[in-house]
């Protein structure tokens, strides 16, 4: 086995029973910790856009999405660990990085003519379903970080994250030439 191979190990432990579950590094706690809350929305939100991955053909979305994902899974790891070990891997370059794209997806895309309705074609509104799901995961974060010290680039980038994926939404629209609806304002 190489040094990068994990072992395999059993899937149940059983020590997760009574309501608790432990950390990067042994410190158990319950499972409704803000820290698992804000871990497990990310790897919700993971694991949806591994769905939406599954889901699109476009080349350049999938590659974008992939790494996302990468990074994603540097942010639980950053966020299970409560001795502050693991770095976030999260820079201002890579919050650059998310906007740029977002950026150059935007470029692509008919001008915003009102509030749109999630929907137009079974991709978009998964990337919408993974947008609200980031949105939750940015408010798990910034619960966390009234209690403890949360990287301020980690903020930004989730935040731009939901903003990508709105992109993307609007973009499966028009590569798939399906009609984004507009949100009939019935309150004014």
């Amino acid at each position: 086995m190489s040094d990068k191979e994990l072992k395999k190990s059993i899937l149940y432990t059983r020590g997760g029973d009574g309501g608790t579950t432990s950390l990067a590094g042994g410190t158990r706690v319950a499972k409704t910790h803000l820290r698992i809350e804000a871990y497990g929305a990310i790897d919700e939100l993971n694991s949806f856009i591994g769905l939406l991955v599954a889901s699109i053909s476009d080349e350049y979305t999938i590659e974008t999405l992939q790494a996302v994902q990468h990074r994603l899974f540097d942010v639980g790891a950053y966020l299970a660990d409560a001795r502050q070990n693991a770095g976030c891997n999260i820079s201002a370059e890579t919050v650059e990085q998310i906007e740029k794209v977002i950026d150059l997806i935007d470029s692509e895309l008919p001008r915003l003519k009102g509030f749109i309705l999630p929907g137009g074609c079974q991709t978009a509104a998964l990337a919408h379903v993974c947008r609200t799901v980031c949105r939750r995961a940015e408010r798990e974060i910034i619960r966390l970080s009234e209690t403890i010290s949360v990287d301020a680039q980690l903020l930004k980038y989730v935040n731009r994250l939901s903003d990508l994926l709105f992109a993307i939404a609007r973009r499966e629209c028009m590569l798939k030439n399906k009609s984004e609806f507009l949100w009939e304002n019935a309150c004014i």
